[in-house]
């Protein structure tokens, strides 16, 4: 037999003494096994991010501060005027404050998508409230909430 042959037949062999039962990682048979499903992420690279942004501004001005005992605790409510009509999403977001006995709160609202009217002060008004425990208002003397050009306090 010539060395062609000879190492053709020789590879023959190696290849099927590759393991019982095509169980050898050798064998390039068994190199990839059936397909199988994984779960798939939709989380980002990197992970998520860790603070979302707040982009809405302060209301204009804060005209009314009401603070009305519930059972369990109270309701903050705030009113204010917003520079022009379609101000929405309003919120009192709690503010951080160095003085332990008060709460402090930001009257904001994204503004509108599109240019609006400003128009009378009736159309332009937005309402947030917020619950507060009596747990958490038993330290409080104060409760400020704050617009762009004014604040509200409402004291005990």
């Amino acid at each position: 037999m010539n060395g062609r042959m000879l190492a053709a037949l020789a590879a023959v062999l190696l290849l099927g003494a590759c393991g019982s039962a095509g169980e050898s990682r050798l064998n390039p048979l068994n190199w990839f096994d059936g397909s199988r499903a994984e779960p798939v992420s939709l989380e980002p690279e990197g992970g998520w991010q860790g603070e979302t942004v707040d982009n809405r501004a302060l209301v204009a001005e804060v005209t009314a501060l009401a603070v009305e005992r519930m059972p369990g605790g109270a309701i903050i409510r705030a009113t204010g005027l917003t520079p022009s009509q379609g101000w929405w999403d309003v919120e009192l977001v709690e503010d951080e404050t160095t003085e332990p006995e008060v709460l402090a709160y930001r009257l904001v609202a994204a503004p509108p998508r599109a240019s609006t009217e400003v128009s009378t002060a009736a159309s332009r008004r937005v309402t947030a409230a917020v619950f507060v425990s009596n747990r958490d208002l038993a330290r409080v003397r104060r409760i400020v909430v704050r617009g762009q050009s004014n604040q509200r306090v409402a004291g005990r």
